[in-house]
């Protein structure tokens, strides 16, 4: 994905928001052999690639001044309470240097699987997406799990996945080896049983009144 950068030559607290006022957004790029690069980008277009996935796990071509970078997001801070980007890290990358990404899983066979058609059960996803290491010419743009044979009561790890050729899980995700999905049957809330209505109370006994000279 391409990514257009401007640079950003005065900085601070004041100067950030002025340049948030004006539409853009401060950010940087650090990482290899080049000092780090504060750059500003237009804030409308960089909102809209956020909410794009690859933009999160591809190698961006980002280019400044006419020269292209290449380079994955690293960070990014959203305002508290408003949809504004306050500031964006981005890193370099060397292509014969490994790196350490975070690529999304798609699921797909779920509706086939044992556990859902003979097992009257239900498959939790636990996580969506995985850390991996490769070389950047390998990253893929996700990794696909396939939940087609998850029967009742069996989970599926991260080393159960077949990843792409020359990539592999970073160490410590081997080593923790978390749950990806796991089929479970339901569990069946029992609905309340509505309470009888209460008796009416008895219709209180006749008083009999005694006139003046106490008679019936």
């Amino acid at each position: 994905m391409k990514v257009v950068a401007y640079e950003r030559s005065v900085q601070g607290t004041g100067a950030s928001r002025r340049l948030r006022n004006s539409g853009k957004t401060p950010g940087i790029i650090y990482g290899g052999t080049d000092l780090p690069q504060a750059i500003e980008l237009d804030h409308n277009a960089l909102f809209h690639s956020l909410r794009k996935e690859a933009f999160h796990s591809s190698i961006l071509e980002i280019e400044v001044a006419g020269k292209v970078q290449q380079a994955l997001l690293r960070d990014y801070q959203m305002h508290p309470f408003k949809p504004l980007v306050l500031h964006i890290d981005f890193q370099r990358i060397d292509a014969n240097q490994k790196i350490h990404v975070k690529i999304p899983l798609h699921f797909k066979g779920e509706e086939v699987s044992p556990a859902i058609k003979t097992g009257g059960g239900v498959i939790n996803h636990i996580i969506n997406e995985l850390e991996i290491t490769c070389l950047p010419v390998d990253l893929p743009e996700f990794i696909e799990v396939d939940l087609s044979s998850l029967e009742v009561g069996v989970s599926l790890h991260a080393k159960d996945i077949a990843l792409p050729k020359n990539v592999s899980l970073t160490l410590h995700i081997e080593q923790d080896n978390p749950v990806i999905a796991v089929a479970r049957i339901p569990a069946v809330v029992a609905e309340p049983v509505p309470s009888a209505a209460p008796e009416a109370p008895a219709a209180p006994a006749a008083t009999k009144l005694k006139d003046k000279e106490g008679k019936e």
